[in-house]
């Protein structure tokens, strides 16, 4: 995958976690950046990166999206020939995946808000593995599910 690629694709998710029913324009990244990180980078510098026009970012533009976009700066180039995201090991990368995966289910699941925050918050989460963990024990006593229910969303239980 190419860093525009992986831009493109980020633009999609972050439009998903922020609430929109669409991908955030590039405009509208160039505007969040300075807003909430008081950092500049251009729309016109993004469309280039996006269509190909500029191979490589400069480590500025990298290390701002990638705090923009919570992502590891090493995310922000473009992968080797034959690159599988799937041999991967390194336990941060595959959080990070992770996290992606789940941003990406939270937009298939727009349609169902309440699948769609929970799979939002998840994804934000600084622990996401740990958090799936503590789910798993939950899970595993169907009692502690209705009761949990009923104490932290009673209106889910009636």
């Amino acid at each position: 995958m190419t860093v525009g690629e992986k831009l493109r694709y980020l633009r999609t998710v972050e439009g998903t976690l922020r609430g929109l029913d669409r991908e955030m324009t590039q405009q509208a990244v160039v505007e969040a950046i300075e807003k909430e990180l008081g950092l500049r980078i251009s729309q016109s510098y993004l469309s280039q990166i996006e269509r190909g026009q500029r191979r490589h970012l400069t480590n500025t533009s990298r290390m701002t999206l990638a705090k923009f976009f919570r992502v590891h700066p090493g995310y922000l180039v473009d992968d080797p020939e034959n690159f599988h995201t799937e041999l991967t090991s390194d336990v941060r990368t595959l959080e990070d995946n992770l996290d992606l995966w789940l941003a990406g289910g939270a937009e298939r699941f727009a349609h169902d808000r309440a699948v769609s925050e929970a799979l939002v918050k998840l994804a934000r989460h600084p622990d996401t593995r740990r958090v799936m963990a503590l789910v798993s024990a939950i899970l595993d006593s169907p009692e502690l599910v209705e009761r949990l229910l009923q104490v932290l969303r009673p209106e889910v239980v009636a």
